[in-house]
């Protein structure tokens, strides 16, 4: 008999101190997170703050995700035990909260994401419940994935009390809103936001959390070597990368 997968490359990844990938796309579809899974790597990410992620659609899509032991993070919208309890029952094997500034927030979030004793995750079974047995609330709790999300400087002042939070497995400084937040919107080269990213995730990594971050590829020494192990990249730049290459090829081809 088979069934839901008790953990992911995610969790076996960051549990063992490497560097795990979680793609994102601007349109999530199971087709998609199973192109993902057939490329190696350890999660997808489902967009439910500003994407177009809906809760009938999760099962689907964290399924996908189990055919390459691949979890499934779900960003919700906001700070809602509700949310995240729905989310996890629903099949996403991790939450990724937004917005998150106090260590009281990231408690809140960490005791929304796991049963009990851990935590005060309402108990449901979920889809990801199906085959298994009397071990399943160990398997959740042991399995699930929380992201923590810092997008501003009073998150960053309280960067040590937030990593100090049992049950935060990932503490992940968001570079645009980061730079919003410090009135210099879309300036991500800016010194003063460059410094603010490197500095939180070498503090992050030195607290002995999970530090991640959006990494492009052309920052993916320094951010790794800042001690980050949890990379976020854009399907949608791969695209554009390798269709501006394809239209440059033709272009040279052509008399």
């Amino acid at each position: 008999m088979t069934g839901p997968i008790a953990t992911t490359a995610l969790r076996q990844t960051i549990d063992a101190g490497g560097v795990a990938v979680v793609v994102a796309s601007h349109s999530m579809t199971p087709d998609t997170v199973d192109l993902i899974g057939s490329l190696g790597f350890e999660a997808v990410w489902l967009e439910g703050e500003h994407g177009n992620v809906t809760w009938d659609r999760i099962g689907d899509l964290s399924r996908a995700a189990e055919l390459w032991d691949m979890a499934a993070l779900l960003r919700v919208r906001t700070l809602d035990p509700t949310l995240i309890v729905r989310g996890l029952s629903l099949g996403a094997h991790g939450i990724v909260i937004p917005q998150v500034r106090t260590a009281s927030e990231a408690a809140t979030a960490a005791a929304a994401t796991r049963f009990a004793p851990r935590g005060t995750r309402g108990v449901t079974r979920g889809r990801r419940s199906y085959g298994t047995g009397a071990d399943f609330f160990q398997r959740e709790n042991d399995g699930a994935v929380l992201v923590v999300q810092l997008e501003d400087p009073e998150a960053l002042a309280n960067l040590e009390s937030i990593c100090a939070v049992d049950g935060v497995d990932v503490v992940f400084i968001a570079p645009n809103d980061l730079a919003q937040a410090m009135g210099l919107q879309g300036q991500l080269d800016h010194p003063d936001v460059v410094g603010a990213i490197d500095r939180g995730i070498a503090a992050i990594a030195n607290h002995g959390k999970v530090a991640g971050t959006l990494c492009k590829p052309e920052h993916v020494d320094r951010f790794v070597g800042l001690g980050a192990r949890l990379l976020y990249v854009s399907l949608d730049e791969w695209i554009r990368a390798g269709a501006a290459s394809y239209r440059a090829a033709i272009d040279a081809a052509t008399p």
